[in-house]
């Protein structure tokens, strides 16, 4: 058993005590990807005790988290307490790197602005798409493509004007959030211990790839930073890890995880990380949902004892999404 992927998993909340709320199990890792809501439940789900599906659901219409884009521009669901300073922190910087592809969709700096005031004035109530396409039609700004729009919309939550709340008649829905105004250094300092405490061991060569941050700032922010302190060895652990999970995309590296030679079965070649079967943190197959069926497809012949772990941690799943579930394994 390698000790530093145990630890891994102890510090992301996969292994030992797991809490029973949405919102802290993400503010266990800081945030989880969120661009497929799914894959964010299931990332919830392996680092939380008792939850079903409509549990993720419920935190998110009651505002205890909520969806912005954060750590490298990209959406994440965190803890509502925590949108407002990783915004402040982050969201410049990667608006700022947007900016040539917002130009490129018609949207000058000047659009761009004009567009993010009417967003923020009319999301003082949950507001849809479909409204917020009105909202800007009415002001001048109509938008045909819905490329430009996704691009205004994520814009206007980076500079802290709106976050993504619970869709209403499935489409995304917005409100006005309060911009943080608070010193850099201070917020670097405070994301550099969160995502240490969520990810040791680990140096700032995680840190910056995970947050998105420039090198000097990151290496700055880890800069006489100590490993949390060493939690409990828990025992033996399997866990059934959705797509893009934390634990394998929030490191410089997958290689201290996955073994050498199946790089490409977790991660294809549209850059999406495929389900992964955790093991004492280390990836031992890959697993995907067929009906009923938890289908896994293992690196090599799992070791003794752990065809009776995934049948349990497949027993969890089955009552999260509320079904019976098999454990298939193929060869």
């Amino acid at each position: 058993m390698d000790l530093d992927l145990v630890s891994r998993t102890v510090s992301q909340g996969l292994a030992g005590p797991r809490p029973k709320a949405v919102a802290d199990a993400v503010r266990r890792v800081v945030g989880v990807p969120a661009r497929d809501v799914f894959a964010a439940a299931l990332a919830v789900r392996a680092r939380t005790d008792g939850l079903v599906l409509a549990d993720v659901d419920d935190a998110i219409t009651s505002g205890s988290v909520v969806r912005t884009w954060a750590m490298r521009g990209a959406l994440h669901l965190v803890a509502a307490a925590d949108a407002g300073w990783l915004v402040a922190l982050l969201g410049p910087r990667a608006a700022h790197g947007l900016r040539e592809r917002r130009h490129r969709l018609g949207l000058d700096d000047a659009r761009v602005a004009h567009g993010t005031k009417v967003i923020a004035e009319a999301a003082v109530v949950p507001r849809t798409r479909p409204e917020l396409l009105a909202d800007l039609a009415a002001a001048g700004m109509a938008l045909d493509d819905s490329r430009a729009f996704a691009q205004l919309v994520a814009h206007a939550a980076m500079a802290g004007e709106v976050v993504r709340v619970a869709d209403r008649d499935g489409e995304p829905t917005f409100l006005r959030a309060e911009p943080v105004v608070e010193d850099e250094a201070v917020l670097l300092n405070r994301l550099a211990l969160r995502y240490l405490d969520g990810h040791a061991p680990a140096g700032w060569e995680d840190f910056a790839t995970w947050s998105g941050l420039p090198t000097g700032k990151a290496k700055a922010a880890f800069a006489g930073l100590y490993p949390p302190a060493a939690r409990p060895e828990p025992p033996r652990t399997a866990r059934l890890l959705g797509h893009s999970d934390p634990y394998l995309s929030a490191y410089r590296s997958r290689a201290f995880v996955v073994p050498s030679g199946f790089e490409g079965r977790v991660q294809e070649g549209d850059g999406v990380v495929n389900p992964v079967v955790l093991v004492d943190g280390a990836a031992v197959g890959t697993w995907g949902l067929e009906g009923d069926e938890v289908r896994v497809a293992p690196f090599a012949i799992l070791p003794r004892g752990v065809g009776s772990l995934l049948r349990v941690e497949t027993g969890e799943l089955g009552r999260f999404l509320g079904q019976p579930l098999t454990l298939l394994e193929r060869a």
